[in-house]
């Protein structure tokens, strides 16, 4: 295995989601999420846009891992094949964006083992999300 910045093949990780309704999971990302789409397609009658989330990681689990990270955060074995998991600076104020816009709060917010504080909710399509917070630096050291 290489050791992490020397493997320079892949520049970008991009997630396509597909959606039966466009305007509610438009709504529910840039909204919830309170970012503008950073490019807009209209092809034959399609529509599609990008998010830019910032810094991208593929976390690739066996079934064993999925089911401790789903019982930390859900007490359940309740996620998909693929669940996103995104840092935000303050989970509070994100995961109540994501709620009104639509979310469904899975598992309130707890603290890990690790120490990031997470919550689990679930999209309008039903897609796992997690909203996690690293610990404050400065607060680590107290």
């Amino acid at each position: 295995m290489s050791t992490p910045n020397q493997n320079h093949s892949i520049l970008e990780l991009r997630v396509a989601l597909t959606t039966g309704d466009y305007e509610r999971s438009v709504k529910f990302y840039c909204g919830g999420l309170g970012i503008e789409p950073s490019a807009i397609w209209n092809n034959n009658g399609g529509r599609a846009l990008i998010l830019d989330m910032g810094k991208a990681t593929l976390e690739i689990f066996d079934e064993i891992q999925a089911e401790t990270i789903d019982q930390i955060e859900a007490e359940q074995r309740i996620s998909g094949q693929i669940r996103f998991a995104l840092q935000v600076p303050d989970l509070k104020s994100a995961m109540e964006r994501l709620l009104n816009h639509g979310a469904t709060l899975v598992h309130p917010p707890i603290i890990t083992p690790w120490g990031d504080y997470n919550v689990r909710l679930q999209d309008p399509d039903g897609m796992q999300i997690t909203l996690f917070q690293a610990p404050d630096k400065n607060e680590q050291g107290k």
